[in-house]
């Protein structure tokens, strides 16, 4: 990629967000701190985004006339997300628009087949992994992973959306069934001790690791964060050169993120690749010098990068919705977090709740993993999402 190809626009320059969500919601926060103009692309009127840019375009992620108008209103557009059709944003950057990450790179890794593919002739460990056009080729899979995969959409998945864990043959039949009509793909089920993930960010000065996070998950959503993972410097300098390989192969510029499985005897393998910032690397707001949305405007309005240190130890735990509340909700016990020295409260806007929903996070720094860890898991026992209360009537 050219050093030309992002030219330095200064504030009050105008960024373009394809999506409104949380990530949306972070990276315009930083941008209008920094002095720019935002106008974000959202089907949802008044997204967790739209409340805090300076303007919204309402439409589909699919309204090719809607992503023209929101270019044609920007310098330069990133986006949030990777389930939108690339073709589009690729129409628009042959029209001279400027967008990072560049489409073409979402085009390359937005299939998950084709993402393993990529990372496969890269020599880059990853787990195995086979197309299936059947119902035999799944069997067949099956059995070559000694009978314990993973069934995948190749596409459109995310929080462990679009993923079956097949142990048992008994399993084969529905969970092809649930994917009929979808392309899919069989990937080896990995015994993993530990799932890590590292930010990185790259422009045409270079590029630059976050420290790796540890991540918990619980019914495949990301529960807290825990910085850094503790892991064997010789593991965390294999993570930074593979993410290293990774990024320059993509030649692109933007934020990055690259998830990773680890064994018991420290082998990794590459999980995934989201090109955007990531929400385990939500604890940088305050935990780093720079944080990844930050980051992400600094690279895309062509500013230098920022330092990427890590000031204190940080835990990052979500905020998330409870099966007994839906629609309408409060959020109790944030007091008992701001009790906490070093203790940052971040709420999305969302006007709804749901099950497992992401509607925040809390992020706590201490002088120890082990100190930080702790004032987290006091602060956030202590919050709850509730249904509102009732107004009293007259």
């Amino acid at each position: 990629m050219s050093k030309k190809d992002i030219p330095r626009l200064s504030p009050p320059s105008r960024i373009g967000i394809v999506g409104g969500g949380q990530l949306g919601r972070m990276l315009t926060l930083e941008a209008k701190r920094m002095g720019y103009y935002v106008t974000v692309l959202d089907p949802k009127p008044q997204s967790p985004a739209g409340q805090v840019a300076d303007a919204q375009i309402v439409a589909p992620f699919s309204d090719e006339a809607a992503l023209r108008e929101l270019a044609n209103h920007s310098d330069v557009l990133t986006y949030e997300f990777e389930h939108i059709d690339a073709k589009h944003l690729i129409k628009l950057e042959m029209q001279s628009h400027r967008i990072y990450p560049s489409p073409r790179t979402l085009q390359r890794i937005q299939n998950k087949y084709e993402q393993k593919k990529l990372l496969a002739e890269l020599s880059v460990p990853v787990p195995k992994f086979y197309k299936i056009y059947s119902f035999d080729a799944l069997k067949a899979a099956y059995r070559t992973l000694n009978g314990q995969l993973v069934l995948k959409s190749c596409t459109g998945g995310y929080d462990g959306k679009g993923n079956r864990i097949i142990k048992e043959p008994g399993q084969l039949e529905s969970a092809y069934a649930a994917f009929t009509g979808m392309e899919m793909m069989a990937e080896a089920l990995v015994n993993y001790c530990m799932e890590v993930s590292i930010v990185v960010a790259r422009n045409r000065d270079g590029l630059i690791h976050y420290p790796i996070a540890e991540n918990i998950h619980k019914e495949s959503i990301l529960i807290k964060s825990i910085i850094p993972a503790t892991l064997p410097e010789q593991t965390s300098e294999q993570i930074r050169n593979i993410t290293k390989c990774i990024i320059e192969a993509l030649d692109d510029y933007g934020v990055f993120c690259i998830e990773f499985f680890v064994d018991a005897q420290y082998n990794v393998l590459v999980n995934e690749i989201a090109p955007r910032p990531h929400n385990s690397g939500h604890y940088s707001i305050e935990g780093c010098v720079t944080s990844q949305f930050e980051q992400l405007v600094r690279v895309i309005t062509g500013m230098p990068l920022g330092s990427a240190k890590l000031k204190s130890p940080s835990v990052m735990y979500n905020i998330l919705g409870q099966e007994r509340v839906t629609g309408d909700y409060r959020l109790e016990g944030a007091e008992a977090l701001m009790e906490l020295e070093d203790s940052h409260l971040h709420l999305y806007g969302k006007p709804d709740a749901g099950h497992l929903r992401k509607l925040g996070h809390i992020t706590v720094l201490g002088e120890t993993v082990e100190m930080a860890e702790a004032k987290a898991r006091q602060a956030i026992s202590h919050i709850t999402i509730e249904k509102p209360r009732r107004k009293a009537l007259c």
